[in-house]
Formats: structure tokens, sequence, C-alpha cells
């Protein structure tokens, strides 16, 4: 079963940016980040195929940007504009399968073990 592995995050004031990464055992064709709340449910934010194809939520369209690096099976996260309401855990996540969408994104249990992004005002 592959391994995913987060890193980065933290805490910054509204405005600031910080940046996450997701290594893997090995690269799937879905991977993105989940982010959830306490008391809240989960929101996938982002996914990247591994053709390279990029969609985000909404909320963070425009702020954030995201881009991998194939050789290392990495992922990368960049958070700009943060806001109070992105504080969350943030997980990296990957789905079976040869298609994508940020409700598989939001609904697989593969995971890694999440990163904590706290935004202050």
């Amino acid at each position: 079963q592959v391994q995913l592995v987060d890193a980065g995050g933290g805490s910054v004031q509204a405005g600031g940016s910080l940046k996450l990464s997701c290594t893997a055992s090995y690269r799937l064709f879905c991977m993105g980040w989940f982010r959830q709340a306490p008391g809240k449910e989960r929101e996938a934010i982002t996914y990247i195929t591994s053709g390279g194809t990029i969609r985000f939520a909404e909320s963070v369209k425009g702020r954030f940007t995201a881009s991998q690096d194939t050789a290392k099976n990495t992922l990368y996260l960049q958070m700009n504009s943060l806001k109070p309401e992105d504080t969350a855990m943030y997980y990296c996540a990957a789905e079976l399968g040869s298609s994508c969408s940020l409700a598989r994104i939001r609904a697989t249990g593969l995971t890694g073990q999440g990163t904590q992004v706290t935004v202050s005002s």
C-alpha cells in the first residue's frame, strides 16, 4: 500500500504563506489534499494527476497553487493569502484507479498523517 508523508504546515498570521509537501512511496494517478477543521467535515482542496491536471476547490482558487516533482514522488501545495478560515489539519491523500476528482480525494482512505495549519487574525 502506498505510504504518504505530510510535511510543512505551521502557524502564520492572516495574509501569510505556507508550503506543504507530500512524499509518496510511489506515485498514484490521483493525489491531492483535503483539510478538516474541528467539528467540520473534510473539504477536498486540490488534486494533481500524474499527467499534470490540477484542480482546486473554489474556496482556495487563486490563493493556492500546486506542483509536483515526479523524480521525488513529491507534491507541493503553496498556500498564499492565508485566512483564519484556512485553519485546519491538512492531509495528503491518494486515490486508486484511473480517474480523479475532488470528491474522490475527499472520500479516500489513503492519507498521510496530516499537518496542522493555523492562521491567526
